[in-house]
């Protein structure tokens, strides 16, 4: 959705002379909507007192796909070491594959692309989709009980991918594996029978262990210019905020990583005159270890960390906030009495849709910002693409006009088996236009969970938190109205104004008819 308007306070505009030359050269907003921030809820930056960030995806953004495919080749190895066949050892990661916001079905074993009330709008059984009666052996309804957590486990991070791509690539070792016979809920092999929910939990214990063991954090930090992305403008950015606002990190990575992380992009790069600040003066105040969503709710311990060893200081703290210290664990409450603001106050930015955005929106009341790395594809295709979408509108509106002025009195039933073939078609045309599993944000003129989630959820959105550089900090995001459907009846609707039928994407459609 398109911002507005924005006040016209000086507040925003102090920056040091050193940062001039990179704001002289930003592109108006009119030039590149990639640069754009979307609004769902209008939000006035001049009354937030307080900006959050998460680091992993967020601060740190991860080269795709050399970080996807290191996570993916850990896993791998893992399950191969604690007994799965050598055979899996051939796959490597295709980044066609996965999309977020998937759901695996840890009964059949498939990957699903829902929307917001768990109906099924993609099914894959490894890489072989399924069709619509196919579907329904394994779904008569073509819905699932997204309430069912035990069941459906939501593939909602940037870090799932990965493990996403190893779901479809056990699935379908095993499917084709003459050694072992398919049943419906899992493999057997001689006496053994392999489910597809222990397959689930021996990939979810890999992904523990590696995480446990810090291996793809060694790594990483072992080769930072290969997968961690440094943006020299993100010290410009915090800076910025830090002259209008307090700035917090909070994140769920331990300390050690944390400075290796902060330190290659804040501190390197090209010497100068200056030696360069250290990256904790950049922020009020920053907590690692949060273990959020918890940190959203009843939170841990708050300890300090002695940044010389690393280590926690035994006891919890209870004092006062100290420029520059660390702190380990705690909750999104101590924060806000620590830094002395609201939780309207905060404006927190991060990538997770369930652990940053929707918690500290539903618990907090925070103000929310989402990170979308994947919309810079998804606005390449939809600009690329928008015909198929204009098209799927317009047999949308003639299959809606075929029943317009029928009445209880008529008889007749139109027939629109030639609509729905080529709606169907269109669909999916759209969907390989973003890859195999679609659009992270829609099949079709179909929203998916995770659209929805961010439209719910997330006050803005943009594919980096670099964008709020090219908006003063007295701007106002500037939502339009929303009309239900009963308001946008007949001749009472506005052309020019938005109905509920109006999905995210629509509205990225607008933006970039605008640019």
């Amino acid at each position: 959705m398109e911002d507005k308007a924005h006040t016209l306070k000086n507040k925003s505009n102090i920056h040091s002379d050193k940062d001039s030359h990179i704001f002289s050269d930003v592109p108006s907003l009119k030039k590149d909507y990639l640069n754009k921030v979307f609004v769902n809820r209008s939000l006035s930056l001049e009354n937030i007192k307080c900006y959050g960030f998460d680091m992993d995806y967020t601060l740190a953004m991860y080269k795709s796909p050399d970080y996807e495919s290191l996570g993916f080749e850990l896993l791998r190895d893992r399950l191969v070491s604690i007994g799965y066949p050598h055979e899996l050892l051939r796959y490597t990661y295709d980044p066609s594959f996965s999309t977020r916001g998937l759901v695996f079905d840890t009964t059949y074993g498939n990957l699903l692309k829902v929307d917001s009330n768990g109906n099924i709008l993609l099914c894959s059984h490894g890489f072989s989709f399924l069709k619509g009666e196919e579907i329904q052996d394994y779904y008569p309804n073509k819905f699932i009980m997204r309430g069912d957590i035990d069941r459906f486990y939501i593939l909602n991070t940037l870090f799932n991918l990965s493990e996403t791509y190893l779901y479809a690539c056990l699935v379908s070792h095993f499917t084709r594996s003459t050694r072992h016979i398919n049943h419906q809920k899992g493999f057997q092999y001689g006496d053994l029978f392999m489910s597809y929910r222990s397959m689930f939990q021996d990939v979810r214990d890999a992904m523990d262990h590696i995480h446990d063991t810090g291996s793809l954090k060694d790594k990483t930090v072992k080769n930072l210019e290969k997968y961690v992305i440094r943006d020299p403008n993100l010290p410009v950015l915090l800076r910025r905020i830090k002259e209008v606002a307090k700035v917090f990190l909070a994140t769920n990575s331990d300390y050690s990583y944390t400075e290796a992380i902060m330190k290659y992009l804040l501190e390197s790069g090209p010497k100068t005159g200056n030696p360069k600040p250290s990256w904790r003066s950049y922020y009020d105040l920053i907590v690692v270890d949060t273990r959020k969503p918890l940190f959203f709710a009843g939170g841990t311990v708050l300890r300090q960390v002695d940044t010389d060893t690393g280590k926690l200081r035994i006891g919890t703290y209870t004092g006062y906030l100290q420029h520059s210290t660390v702190y380990s664990g705690g909750s999104s409450d101590i924060i806000c009495e620590l830094l002395d603001v609201k939780g309207k106050d905060i404006l927190y930015v991060g990538d997770h849709i369930f652990g940053d955005i929707l918690k500290s929106k539903k618990r907090q009341g925070w103000k929310t910002f989402l990170v979308v790395p994947e919309l810079v594809k998804e606005l390449q295709v939809w600009t690329e693409k928008n015909h198929l979408f204009e098209e799927l509108k317009h047999l949308d509106a003639f299959l809606a006009e075929l029943y317009e002025h029928l009445d209880s009195g008529s008889s007749d039933c139109p027939d629109i088996s030639a609509i729905q073939s080529r709606r169907k078609v269109v669909t999916y045309r759209m969907d390989m236009s973003y890859g195999q599993m679609g659009s992270l944000l829609r099949s079709g003129s179909r929203q998916t969970l995770f659209g929805s989630q961010l439209m719910r959820y997330a006050d803005l959105y943009s594919s980096t938190c670099m964008n709020l550089l090219h908006y003063p900090f007295s701007y106002l995001f500037m939502a339009p109205p929303l009309l239900m459907p009963h308001e946008c009846f007949g001749d009472l609707c506005p052309v020019d104004m938005p109905s509920a039928g109006m999905t995210v994407t629509n509205r990225l459609l607008r933006i970039s008819k605008t640019t």
